[in-house]
């Protein structure tokens, strides 16, 4: 189905069509439409343009205003102020307008299938070590990336850049080769199923050992430094051991996703060590194009505008004196991968601010070697830190950092609480499953509603809160309203162009109408908070009809049919836009 034009663009051809003939001299000039509190919409673009003709703006407005056909869309257009155009459209506009909405899967949002294809590098855990509050927001942002981005027509791939390479490796199978049992599990057999727990305190068990025996141990230290030879070599023996870790490792991460209510795929898992065999012709390349340069010995390469603190310029450093590759060869040679093998437009990395210096440099390096150019682009979707209460980086009381997997137990138990003091009929499973979307829908959503570049406080009584700006006050609206329709018997919705409406109608209206302009606003901003901010103010609108505006009680049958088609349509907007966030939106509350 062709996308559904907004009200505010048919309002915008109309006040443009108006500019053109009151004014053909000014071109193609932009009305500058917007919400406003005034009326339903202001343009404001004649200001700008009276300037340019040497004019009045009033009496330019003026013109402007008589030279737009009397139509069933603009109710009234008044001349404000110095200039300003305050527009209010009819009410069958909006019913109308929501009709063509609601007849439509998509709700209205415009799917372009020629978009490009990006990249997207999101969720990095490291193999062999536990996921901790660090590690929430790259894969809660970055997941909705991939919904947002695939729901409006661009062709995603998504890669999880784990750490699963370096010399803490050396250390971890030479300690196996000597303990061989390490990693076999209580019952017998290959088929054992494992669960993620099970293998996180494995490879936590392990790695205290192996890292004990490597800090008394010189024998054992040099042994684990030769591994490490052995592994980058390609050794069989080692390489499989290695093996052992990631499969271990994966166990665990997916559990750890799985409970996020997150889809990792094993496809989309490529870590540092897939780009091995391309570290020594990444630095050839670099080299010989004169983007890098050999300093004491190590590959570097420079930037005017990055100095230490000593004034020096400060590199990066591609290829270490001693011949070892450090993260920038990883990162540079995942980009020449994605790009010409993945064929990718634009890569977008969901990774913590305070790695920004990095890929800056990174970045300029691809550009600077032509990996980046005019057709492909690479952002960085950086992200602040998760505090406590208290405001500092958030840690267990110990002055640990906090698990992933004890936080997000937290978080259910929290919700199944609230869950089972408003539970209506439900049984003890349903309130557990409740409990799990309501828990892992305020963690996700306290992220989300807060600007990626922000630090937040992360406080599990504000997120489940039934009250303010959580996940669950929306996750409520969406139940009520389903609730109400099932309630509703005979009478269904149907949108009733004809009938006049309350104030609360068409606030509600209007905002629901700028659904689809939303959800492309935040795909083209990389801005999830974006569409979480329209999410809450449709469910507080909504909220002020429910109180304004009896929907089974109304007046009439078909005031009653109306109403319950703005309920609907409330809802399914509710359902997408949660979605995309990778919210759930539970029937029953």
């Amino acid at each position: 189905m062709a996308s559904v034009p907004s009200l505010a663009s048919t309002v915008q051809q109309r006040l443009a069509e108006g500019l053109s003939a009151a004014l053909p001299e000014a071109g193609s000039a932009d009305p500058l439409l917007r919400r406003s509190d005034r009326a339903d919409f202001q343009a404001n673009g004649i200001l700008a343009l009276a300037k340019q003709l040497k004019g009045n703006p009033r009496e330019l407005a003026t013109k402007v205003v008589e030279a737009i056909p009397a139509n069933d869309v603009l109710k009234e257009i008044e001349v404000s102020g110095p200039g300003f155009l305050n527009i209010t459209v009819s009410d069958a506009a909006i019913i109308d307008t929501l009709a063509a909405r609601a007849a439509d899967d998509r709700l209205g949002v415009p799917f372009n299938p020629a978009a490009g294809t990006t990249v997207i590098d999101y969720a990095q855990p490291n193999v062999a070590k536990e996921m901790h509050v660090g590690h929430l927001r790259s894969a809660v942002i970055g997941a909705a990336m991939v919904e947002i981005l695939e729901f409006t027509g661009e062709k995603v791939v998504r890669r999880h850049h784990i750490g699963d390479w370096g010399t803490q490796f050396g250390m971890l199978i030479q300690y196996l080769i000597e303990h061989p049992h390490e990693l076999d599990h209580k019952a017998e057999g290959a088929d054992v199923e494992v669960s993620g727990e099970e293998a996180m305190s494995n490879l936590n068990r392990l790695y205290k050992a192996s890292r004990a025996l490597f800090d008394s141990d010189e024998e054992f230290k040099t042994r684990a430094r030769a591994r490490v030879v052995e592994l980058q070599a390609g050794h069989e023996e080692t390489l499989a051991l290695w093996q052992r870790f990631v499969d271990e490792s994966k166990i665990y991460f997916y559990s750890v996703f799985e409970k996020l209510d997150m889809d990792i795929r094993d496809p989309d898992i490529v870590g540092e060590s897939g780009y091995n065999d391309m570290l020594q012709e990444t630095c050839r390349l670099l080299e010989e194009s004169g983007v890098a340069v050999r300093s004491e010995g190590a590959l570097c390469v420079f930037f005017d505008d990055v100095k230490g603190p000593d004034g020096n310029p400060t590199p990066l450093i591609v290829q270490k004196s001693d011949g070892g590759f450090g993260y920038a060869a990883t990162d540079l040679s995942a980009i020449r991968d994605r790009v010409r093998n993945l064929k990718a437009s634009t890569l977008l990395y969901v990774v913590d601010a305070r790695q920004s210096l990095h890929f800056k440099m990174v970045f300029e390096t691809a550009r600077r070697a032509g990996w980046l150019n005019d057709e492909v682009k690479a952002v960085q979707l950086a992200f602040g830190t998760v505090l406590g209460k208290d405001g500092k980086p958030f840690k267990t009381r110990e002055g640990e950092t906090v698990r992933l997997v004890d936080l997000l137990d937290e978080a259910i138990e929290r919700a199944s609480a609230v869950v089972r003091e408003k539970a209506q009929d439900l049984s003890e499973e349903e309130i557990a499953e409740r409990g799990a979307q309501v828990g892992i829908g305020a963690v996700k959503y306290a992220d989300l509603s807060t600007s990626a570049a922000r630090d937040y406080k992360f406080d599990l009584d504000q997120m489940v809160s039934l009250n303010g700006d959580t996940s669950v006050y929306l996750q409520y609206a969406y139940a009520r309203i389903q609730s109400i329709l099932r309630k509703a018997g005979g009478a269904k919705p149907a949108a009733h162009p004809e009938l006049a409406l309350a104030a609360s109608e068409r606030a509600l209206g209007l905002h629901l109408d700028s659904f689809g302009e939303q959800v492309q606003e935040t795909a083209e901003e990389y801005a999830p908070h974006k569409l979480a901010a329209y999410l809450y103010q449709l469910a507080s609108l909504y909220t002020t009809f429910y109180s304004e505006c009896p929907v089974l009680k109304a007046d009439t049958p078909e005031q009653v049919e109306n109403r319950l088609f703005l309920c609907d349509l409330t809802a399914r907007t509710l359902h997408q836009g949660m979605a995309l966030l990778g919210i759930r939106t539970p029937e029953r509350l």
